[in-house]
């Protein structure tokens, strides 16, 4: 879920900047009154359609922008495909329709070293499941099934739709506050560049506070993990899906001291970061606990 997280926040930062730019250089949004003070309400409202514009545009390209940026290779089941690609088409499919999914999501292959699997997509009609060579190398057949059960557990959860629902309203919080610090900053320079000063103001305090509410969605997936592991127990079974975690913990323990690029990131999804705010994932051992627990 790391990867599909990551690639989620990067374009809904870049489209809302984008937004930005483009409403302030047509003149929208005009929230300053004729006194140069801020019309608060009109701020609030202009920031929702901005903040949920960009959070909702962002999920349409998430499937598109995983598949570029990861260059994914689609398995398309009627397709000439290997045996283990088949299998894993047919995993996905059987997995999905046990999760009561009517649509089946795409399948894909991406060539990394890393143990890595992700799901994305806009809805649950247009979703994508995607698992790393170097996770089929390095783990057994159980280990993944458990693995891509956790990820269409994502898909049936609808966790990406609830993420951007979240992320509109920590972009309109990221707007709006941006715009009046910005014009607080404008306050302090000559009349004659104080335009140009919150222009610019705004886009460096809209990336600066999108990177802070950033901590409120990697909270939210936080807390999805445990949710997702609970659902792929119930497709794959509960000793699949622990025994996907154990061999998880094992290879990141393995692979400490590797360098960061080729460090495993639990689905990605199990995040070594020292840094529990800035984790997409919790613990694994505290993941496999409450599993244990269920």
């Amino acid at each position: 879920m790391g990867k599909r997280i990551f690639y989620f926040l990067l374009t809904n930062i870049l489209v809302l900047v984008t937004i930005s730019i483009i409403f302030s250089l047509i003149g929208g949004g005009n929230y300053i009154n004729a006194a140069g003070g801020i019309d608060f309400g009109a701020l609030l409202v202009f920031s929702a359609v901005i903040g949920f514009s960009g959070a909702f545009i962002s999920l349409a390209m998430s499937r598109w922008m995983a598949k570029k940026m990861m260059n994914v290779r689609v398995l398309k089941p009627e397709a000439s495909l290997s045996s283990m690609e088949r299998e894993i088409v047919e995993k996905v499919h059987r997995l999905s329709r046990a999760a009561g999914l009517t649509h089946m999501p795409e399948v894909g292959i991406y060539d990394s070293p890393e143990v890595n699997a992700f799901a994305t997509g806009p809805s649950k009609k247009r979703s994508l499941v995607a698992v790393s060579t170097g996770l089929l190398h390095e783990m057994d057949d159980a280990a993944i099934e458990g693995v891509i059960a956790h990820e269409v557990a994502h898909i049936a959860n609808g966790d990406m739709v609830t993420m951007t629902l979240l992320q509109g309203v920590v972009n309109t919080f990221v707007v709006f506050l941006a715009r009046i610090a910005a014009w607080a900053v404008s306050r302090f320079v000559r009349e004659d560049i104080a335009p140009i000063v919150h222009f610019i103001a705004v886009i460096v305090f809209q990336i600066a506070f999108s990177i802070l509410g950033s901590l409120v969605v990697f909270a939210y997936s936080r807390h999805r993990e445990f949710h997702a592991d609970r659902g792929g127990a119930d497709l794959a079974g509960k000793d699949k899906m622990t025994h996907a975690l154990q061999m998880l913990k094992a290879y990141s323990n393995r692979m400490q001291g590797v360098e960061e690029q080729t460090a495993i990131s639990t689905l990605k999804i199990n995040n070594k970061s020292k840094n529990v705010l800035f984790s997409t994932h919790p613990d694994l051992d505290e993941r496999i606990r409450r599993l244990n627990a269920k």
